[in-house]
């Protein structure tokens, strides 16, 4: 255990309104619901603490800084198609803790042709979206960065209201009906915007351990729960904000999450660990989750760049025709409709069936017709294995 240096987590009492009308529970979340307080968080201000850890631990989360910093500097400038797929397996990652689940295929699809707006495919195209917004523009991990974040993460939720904080009680398990007797109660909806300020101020500081900070950062921002939902998927996002905003990754995406994934119920743990004022486990879990994330995504990088180069083999076009930017184009879309190939390649949509023809002669990507718009798509299979094998390897999906 590290030294109580760190404040754990204490409780304040809310009143509770009991809500009519409530059917199908047990005697005990009667005796539950009829109750007219609840216990809600009080999470303390961390500003301007430092965490005390062991000095192994230190050392070894001070070693996973530095592998990640390795595989994005070994990426360098030649990482355009390479982030794309490592973007999206993280995507599909970090869906996949919340039990959000599709495959690489059907993800794809929704990205090119906006599919079910509300089924799992789009949620974790959405995911995706997310994560390039994290990378792709100056978002910063302040409360502006976090709420565009989450608007960009839940805009097609209709169920909840994007970039906007909670306005009303969450909780986590127990009964839908009542916080009473939850598993864990985030603070109060009138605490949430103060104590992300705090955070925000704790997550910039300079003078702190990389990896701690991060670790440290999600576990309050998962605490907090300043949203009605996708805390998780948002929370997730806000790391790849602070890699970058610290400088230690800048030509890529580090697929932390996939790390995450392996092991869930640690992450839970670690989590409840946190908040009762301890930071080592979640200091040591996003250790080993950041080291499993390099070595995964060594593989799927490995495995996209030889898919890649035996298409050269395969292919029957002459040098420089446009198939083979659409080559190029399918490692970051590996599936493509004429608009995007037109989009992307700056040709008429009318003739992309005659760009993609060697590609389909040689195997290279197969064609199919899109169930609701009627369109043609290209997509290849190879890429596509290649996320959802990452996805297998980081814990959670199976084949």
């Amino acid at each position: 255990m590290s030294p109580p240096t760190w404040p754990r987590v204490r409780a304040e009492s809310r009143p509770w309104t009991v809500r009519s009308g409530t059917v199908g529970l047990t005697r005990r979340e009667r005796l539950a619901s009829s109750k007219s307080s609840y216990e809600a968080a009080l999470v303390p201000e961390i500003e301007a603490l430092t965490p005390s850890l062991p000095a192994q631990v230190a050392a070894e989360a001070e070693d996973a800084i530095a592998e990640i910093a390795k595989f994005d500097t070994r990426m360098g400038h030649d990482v355009a198609p390479f982030d794309a797929v490592l973007l999206r397996g993280e995507a599909i990652a970090s869906s996949d803790i919340e039990h959000i689940t599709s495959s690489a295929r059907n993800i794809a699809l929704a990205e090119e042709t906006g599919g079910d707006r509300t089924g799992n495919a789009s949620l974790v195209a959405a995911n995706v979206r997310a994560m390039r917004r994290a990378i792709d523009t100056a978002t910063s991990s302040d409360l502006s960065g976090i709420l565009a974040l989450h608007e960009e993460l839940m805009r097609d939720d209709p169920k909840h209201v994007a970039g906007v904080l909670r306005s009303e009680q969450v909780w986590i398990g127990g009964h839908a009906s009542t916080p009473v007797e939850a598993h864990f109660i985030p603070p109060h909806h009138e605490r949430v915007r103060a104590a992300l300020d705090d955070l925000a101020r704790f997550a910039v500081r300079p003078d702190l351990p990389r990896l701690a900070q991060l670790a440290i950062t999600h576990a309050q921002f998962e605490t907090i729960h300043p949203f009605t939902d996708g805390n998780g998927r948002t929370g997730r996002a806000l790391m790849h904000v602070m890699l970058r905003e610290n400088g230690l990754v800048e030509h890529g995406v580090v697929p932390v999450s996939a790390g995450l994934l392996t092991d869930t119920q640690s992450y839970h743990a670690a989590l409840d660990a946190y908040r009762a004022g301890d930071p080592q486990p979640v200091v040591t879990l996003f250790t080993t989750s950041a080291l499993r994330a390099v070595a995964n995504a060594t593989v799927l990088v490995d495995q996209v760049r030889n898919v890649r180069q035996s298409w050269d083999d395969r292919v029957k076009a002459r040098r420089g025709a446009t198939t083979w930017l659409a080559a190029d184009l399918l490692l970051r879309h590996p599936v493509l409709t004429a608009r995007r190939i037109s989009e992307q390649l700056g040709i008429s949509p009318t003739h992309a069936p005659r760009i993609m023809a060697p590609l389909l002669t040689a195997g290279v990507v197969m064609r199919g017709t899109h169930y609701s718009s009627r369109s043609t798509y290209w997509w290849s299979q190879e890429i596509t294995d290649a996320v959802d094998e990452f996805a297998v390897r980081a814990g959670r999906r199976h084949l």
